[in-house]
């Protein structure tokens, strides 16, 4: 098989710059991480220069077409090409330890890839990933800013994130309709959340679903302390608080939540 056709229903768009690729490669700092995943490798134009590496490198790939392509043209993966669903795998099954990620992230299933990241965050120290130039921002964004969200306090909370470099439609076959971006997340010192974990993704989620309001209406249904109800906390909006104010937040609705049936 000399080459693979880009599959509209699977978000294909294939890097055709090794440049590009090679750099995507060079920001991967896991010095202390023997295995990577790459998930989407599709020709495998990230792999080649991952296989340069000292890491023990593995794939996962839900097209049939480049699995195939795959197994011919990198016979050094050998037992290390795994074709599925990276959405669906139970990753303990295939790694006992940590391990970093990276990827050409299709842009359907890019914010699924890190809330699956988020389930396994002890595994997964370092992520690397190009993924739609809006979502990039998003997730990269600080608090106070327009694109800041549910996806960029649940990352910030365990990763510290850095938007790396833009990369232009053209270098891609077929091109996408919009500019693609580089971030790398590397696992921050946080081990838990000073709160309730569910009531934090359950808060944070409610807060942003109506994010034009302030935290005092939007919340309305988790509150019932007339103190609570007058903290300085519910006066902003949510793009206005970070991590730690979730925290404490969730925190102060968790000690009142027995009276509301959370």
């Amino acid at each position: 098989m000399t080459t693979v056709r880009a599959k509209k229903n699977l978000g294909q768009h294939f890097l055709k710059d090794n440049n590009i690729a090679s750099k995507i490669v060079e920001s991967l700092k896991a010095s202390q991480i023997s295995n990577v995943l790459e998930v989407g490798p599709g020709m495998g134009v990230l792999t080649r220069f991952l296989l340069e590496k000292t890491y023990q490198t593995y794939v996962v790939e839900i097209d049939t077409e480049s699995v195939e392509y795959l197994n011919d043209h990198f016979p050094q993966l050998n037992g290390r090409i795994i074709s599925g669903d990276f959405l669906k795998m139970n990753l303990p099954e295939y790694f006992s330890g940590k391990f970093a990620l990276i990827g050409n992230f299709p842009y359907n299933i890019s914010s699924q890839i890190f809330f699956k990241v988020l389930e396994n965050r002890e595994q997964i120290p370092e992520i690397v990933g190009m993924l739609q130039k809006e979502v990039a921002e998003r997730i990269s964004a600080p608090p106070g800013s327009k694109t800041y969200g549910i996806l960029s306090v649940f990352l910030q909370a365990f990763y510290t994130i850095e938007y790396l470099f833009t990369v232009d439609e053209h270098v891609f076959i077929p091109p996408p309709k919009v500019k693609s971006a580089v971030i790398r997340l590397v696992r921050n010192e946080r081990k838990n959340l000073d709160c309730d974990e569910k009531l934090f993704f359950r808060v944070v989620k409610t807060a942003f679903n109506q994010r034009r309001k302030t935290m005092r209406n939007s919340l309305k249904m988790l509150i019932n302390n007339e103190e609570l109800k007058n903290s300085i906390l519910l006066s902003k909006r949510p793009e206005q608080l970070g991590v730690t104010d979730f925290e404490l937040l969730t925190r102060l609705i968790g000690e009142q939540s027995n009276s509301i049936g959370l």
